[in-house]
């Protein structure tokens, strides 16, 4: 059987859980357990979202997303603050790394964004997160800009770079 999408509720937010702090640390995420319960909270509430792909009651890997304008320095010119979305979280499994599910989901928050009225979309990662780059360029993401942030990042380069995408 194939992978299925669908968007999680908050029924799922337990498995979210476990799939992140599972799969998700690695040297170039920045995973804070307070951060991440926020944010599986929001999704819980209604005020994020999050999209999954699973198989035979395996869940692969999701997406956590929401309305807000994360960046407004990158937000182009034209696009409303309350039209900017902003990816929280991506996670894949490790066994299911590589195969291209990341940037499938990222496309999907995407639409689901641009349904929801986004325009204007931006994620962030470690400046040298390769798969995470491969994958926001897969889903049409720019490199904006890279800063320190050495806070949130505490390996390599201690680096963050914020990518965006216009919508529809």
């Amino acid at each position: 059987m194939s992978w299925q999408y669908r968007l999680a509720g908050a029924a799922d937010v337990d498995a979210l859980r476990k799939l992140i702090m599972e799969h998700g640390p690695n040297p170039w995420n920045w995973l804070p357990e307070e951060g991440v319960e926020r944010s599986l909270r929001q999704v819980a509430d209604g005020e994020a979202w999050a999209a999954l792909f699973e198989r035979d009651g395996l869940l692969g890997g999701a997406i956590l997303y929401r309305m807000h304008d994360a960046f407004p320095q990158h937000r182009p010119a034209g696009v409303a603050t309350e039209a900017a979305g902003y990816i929280m979280e991506a996670v894949v499994r490790r066994d299911q790394a590589g195969q291209g599910l990341g940037s499938l989901l990222l496309g999907q928050a995407c639409e689901d964004l641009a349904a929801r009225g986004a325009r204007w979309v931006v994620a962030d990662r470690h400046e040298e997160n390769a798969a995470s780059g491969g994958m926001m360029r897969k889903a049409g993401f720019v490199e904006l800009a890279s800063f320190d942030d050495a806070e949130r990042r505490a390996s390599g380069s201690r680096r963050s770079t914020v990518c965006g995408r216009l919508l529809g």
